[in-house]
């Protein structure tokens, strides 16, 4: 196993950089000398939302479609608490949706 794992997360366009920059100074993106890393690309995200809701798309009890990017990018072990927090205090979903995969050192 690595010390490091890697985060995927599912945002709007427009919360794209702060979404970014909130986990880049939490302390994830490194990569040897390099700063910043992530790979991102578009999707289409689907959710609907329970009578209690309150999704900043939409409306709660109806299916909804938003456009979306997946972010990806690397996280050191000790950190991910901390980057998990700070994406989620920068993200703009009531229930921002993310993975945690480990890495295996090649």
């Amino acid at each position: 196993m690595s010390d490091r794992v890697k985060l995927v997360w599912f945002v709007p366009r427009e919360a794209l950089a702060d979404t970014r920059d909130a986990v880049f100074a939490a302390g994830a993106g490194r990569i040897g000398d390099y700063e910043r890393c992530s790979w991102y690309a578009a999707g289409t995200g689907t959710f609907l939302g329970g009578e209690s809701t309150d999704p900043s798309v939409g409306q709660p009890g109806r299916e909804e479609r938003v456009a979306e990017l997946r972010v990806e990018t690397i996280v050191p072990s000790a950190l991910v608490s901390d980057v998990v927090a700070a994406l989620k205090d920068a993200h703009p979903y009531e229930e921002p949706a993310y993975d945690l995969y480990p890495l295996l050192d090649g």
